[in-house]
């Protein structure tokens, strides 16, 4: 029998079977998810080595004499303000996560959603202004544990909207959402074009995907 999902307002949506009903891989998913995470770092932290602090240019005193500790430069790592020792530098977190393994990641995590009935789908059309009356009477009508994750395809900003303002609810473009933000999130709260575009990005054949079926209840 095929999986399906609830969808807000009556009836349930049939959902692809190649995109919801995979088992879940844990070690795809973590590498999806590290090499996203990996991706969002600004890698920007940078430190001074000795050669690059200023000052130091002389002995700050005569080697023998004084009665103090042997010193060649203001600027060695043990004194206040001089430079670091494998302190961290610019640099690029990325990981490179080959299209099979993202895709069977995608899919491991829309599954999970579907076999925990975490998944629903609404029709934004309602959202004709933005109203953030409309999306919380439209969680509540749901009573989906939190944090919620609202996807909604590329004409659909007006749903966004809706959502923004609302705590433990979030919402974005489905292209902006990777395996992190989905795997991360308890409820996943989707419209009709959204998931037809995660059934595409999840490897599902056009011919095999077609577009969702409702059936009214």
């Amino acid at each position: 029998m095929p999986r399906t999902a609830s969808r807000l307002g009556g009836g349930t949506v049939e959902l692809d079977p190649v995109a919801f009903e995979s088992g879940f891989n844990m070690p795809v998913v973590h590498e999806a998810v590290r090499a996203e995470l990996n991706a969002r770092r600004h890698g920007t932290a940078s430190t001074k080595t000795r050669g690059e602090v200023s000052g130091g240019g002389s002995k700050p005193w005569r080697q023998k004499g004084t009665g103090r500790a042997r010193a060649g430069s203001s600027r060695s790592p043990v004194w206040t303000g001089g430079g670091t020792v494998f302190g961290p530098t610019p640099r690029r977190y990325t990981v490179k996560v080959n299209r099979k393994a993202r895709r069977a990641a995608l899919r491991s995590v829309l599954s999970l959603h579907a076999q925990r009935e975490s998944l629903a789908v609404f029709n934004p059309s309602s959202f004709d202004q933005p109203s953030t009356r409309r999306a919380a009477e439209l969680l509540a009508e749901w009573s989906a544990p939190g944090p919620v994750l609202v996807l909604l395809g590329e004409t659909e900003a007006a749903a966004g909207k809706s959502f923004r303002n609302l705590a433990g609810a979030e919402a974005m473009p489905v292209e902006d959402a990777g395996v992190a933000d989905i795997v991360g999130a308890a409820s996943l709260l989707v419209s009709e074009a959204a998931l037809q575009a995660l059934q595409a990005r999840a490897g599902a054949g056009a011919e095999e995907a077609g577009p969702a079926s409702v059936q009214e209840a």
